[in-house]
């Protein structure tokens, strides 16, 4: 565990000294707080219909405009920031998780566990990921709650493939094979040895699987998939903006804008951190 602790230590102090995972942790950062204080930070109501403001440009009383039924489109880019963060951080979890377990049984064990395991890895890596998450979704039903499901069952065996090879490279060390001739258990192995020592490339996958986990969702409600109306959902407000262009071009912009940032955030602080983490090994 000291291991580790000196390993993040480190990649905190390159973080600072790198300008691009500056401005990734700044724009987290700043989403996550509009995420937080969106009551304080809208204007307006995120659901109030008002038709007697559809389609207003950008104003003094509306920043980011009306949309078509005349709900302020700043306050539903902030509130709809909850609802990219949420199913982002809940998949990634979920993922992660089952991915990691999966991935240090199948590499510590190995035979007919690991092919079995393997072999199930390698149906779900050999479809489309997008199209998968499609028809995840579809078959379970739009909703928030089985996008996020869907994306979980997709996204673990990312995790249990990259977990597997760090597994088989450290089990052969002669820490691991120390433990082993000790008579140590081998859930003390996996939770205490091996697990800890894949925390660098874990932390990668994750940070980039954020993004790409706000990315596929937005896409999911963009084409009816996830979150559903009257629900601030970016990918959902890029999707109803597109039937107003070029015309009313802020309804798909700003909620487009956001995507933009959010995802360019984590995948900044993703690239920074294995960067950081190749030069270490080297």
């Amino acid at each position: 565990m000291k291991k580790v602790k000196e390993r993040l230590k480190y990649v905190g102090y390159v973080i600072k000294r790198s300008p691009l995972s500056i401005i990734g942790v700044f724009l987290i950062i700043l989403i996550i707080c509009i995420a937080i204080f969106a009551p304080l930070i809208a204007p307006y109501s995120p659901y109030k219909i008002d038709m007697s403001n559809t389609l207003r440009p950008p104003s003094a009383k509306h920043w980011l405009g009306t949309d078509s039924l005349g709900r302020d489109v700043f306050s539903r880019v902030v509130y709809g920031s909850r609802i990219s963060l949420k199913i982002a951080f809940v998949v990634v979890s979920i993922a992660a998780t089952s991915g990691t377990l999966l991935g240090v049984i199948s590499g510590y064990y190995g035979g007919m566990i690991d092919m079995i395991i393997m072999r199930i890895v390698d149906v779900f890596l050999a479809i489309p990921t997008f199209i998968l998450a499609m028809v995840a979704a579809a078959s379970l039903g739009p909703s928030i709650t089985n996008v996020m499901l869907a994306l979980s069952i997709i996204w673990w065996t990312w995790y249990a493939r990259i977990v597997r090879g760090e597994v088989l490279k450290l089990k052969s060390m002669y820490f691991i094979l120390a433990q082993k001739s000790l008579g140590a258990r081998s859930s003390r192995i996996i939770f205490h040895h091996l697990i800890p020592n894949c925390v660098g490339p874990i932390i990668v996958q994750t940070t980039l699987q954020l993004g790409f986990a706000i990315l596929t969702s937005a896409g999911l409600s963009f084409l009816g998939l996830g979150a559903q109306p009257p629900a601030p959902s970016w990918g959902l407000m890029v999707s109803d903006g597109r039937q107003y262009l070029p015309g009313y071009w802020w309804m798909a912009t700003f909620p487009g804008t956001a995507i933009f940032l959010l995802v360019m955030g984590f995948l900044l602080l993703g690239d920074t951190i294995r960067d950081v983490l190749e030069r270490e090994v080297t």
